[in-house]
C-alpha cells in the first residue's frame, strides 16, 4: 500500500531523514518509535506530500507522491496539533473542511464526531475545548471521509484513561475493515496492543523492530 524508498531530507545543511526504505502493508497497524526530533513527523509529512525528499521516491498504491499527486489520496492525517477555527463548533469546523471536498453529507459528519465520542449537537466553540477534545474532533475529521489510510501522529495527546481505551479499540475496529494505518505513539503499551509492525527512528535512521 505505502512504499517508501531511498528517502533522505536534508533542510538547511541538516540531514533529517538518511536513505530510509520501509513498505507500510495494506491492512495492517503499522507503528513508529523515538524520541523527539528522531524523525518520525518528518517522514509522515513526507508520505503525505506535505515535504518533498531531497532524494527517493514514495508510492501510496499505484501513484507517486509529488509526481502523479501531490497529496495520497483516501487518506486521513493527524499530524502535530489538529488546527481548528475557534470560535465556531466542532460541528461547523469539520463541516467547513467537508466541504472542500464535497464527499459527505451532514449525516456522515455527525456520526464521525458521535464515533469518536464527542457530542455533534454542541454548540461548544472549539476555543473551550480541552485538548483531549482537540484530538477527538482531530481524529474525527481524519476518519469523517472513510478514508482507506490513516498517518496518525500522537493521536492519543490529551486523552484520559477512558479516551485513550475508547480510540484504541477504534483503532483495532478500523484495522478489522481493512485499513492501513501509521501510528506515531511514546506509548509503549500503544504501540504493543495495537501494531502489527514496529519501527524505529533515531538522528533520521529507521531501523525496523521484530518480537511485537
Amino acid at each position: 500500500m505505502i512504499s517508501v524508498r531511498n528517502v533522505s531530507l536534508t533542510i538547511k545543511k541538516t540531514e533529517i531523514l538518511k536513505s530510509i526504505s520501509i513498505e507500510f502493508e495494506e491492512g495492517k497497524i503499522h507503528g513508529l518509535i523515538g524520541r523527539n526530533g528522531s524523525g518520525k513527523t518528518m517522514l509522515m509529512k513526507c508520505i503525505c506530500g506535505f515535504v518533498k525528499p531531497t532524494e527517493g521516491e514514495i508510492f501510496v498504491g499505484d501513484y507517486k507522491i509529488g509526481k502523479d499527486c501531490d497529496f495520497p489520496k483516501n487518506t486521513g492525517i493527524i499530524i502535530e496539533t489538529p488546527g481548528f477555527i475557534p470560535y465556531y463548533s466542532g460541528y461547523k469546523n469539520l463541516k467547513l473542511l467537508a466541504d472542500l471536498n464535497n464527499k459527505i453529507k451532514s449525516e456522515q459528519i455527525r456520526a464521525a464526531i458521535q464515533q469518536v465520542g464527542l457530542d455533534p449537537n454542541s454548540k461548544l466553540h472549539v476555543k473551550k475545548y480541552s485538548l483531549g477534545m482537540r484530538q477527538r474532533l482531530g481524529l474525527a475529521q481524519a476518519i469523517m471521509e472513510n478514508p482507506d489510510i490513516l498517518i496518525l501522529d500522537e493521536p492519543m495527546n490529551g486523552l484520559d484513561k477512558d479516551g485513550v481505551g475508547d480510540m484504541r479499540k477504534y483503532l483495532l475496529d478500523l484495522k478489522k475493515q481493512g485499513k492501513t494505518i501509521i501510528i506515531a505513539s511514546h506509548s509503549s503499551e500503544d504501540i504493543e496492543i495495537l501494531c502489527d509492525t514496529v519501527s524505529e527512528m533515531d538522528k533520521g535512521v529507521l531501523t525496523a523492530l521484530s518480537g511485537f
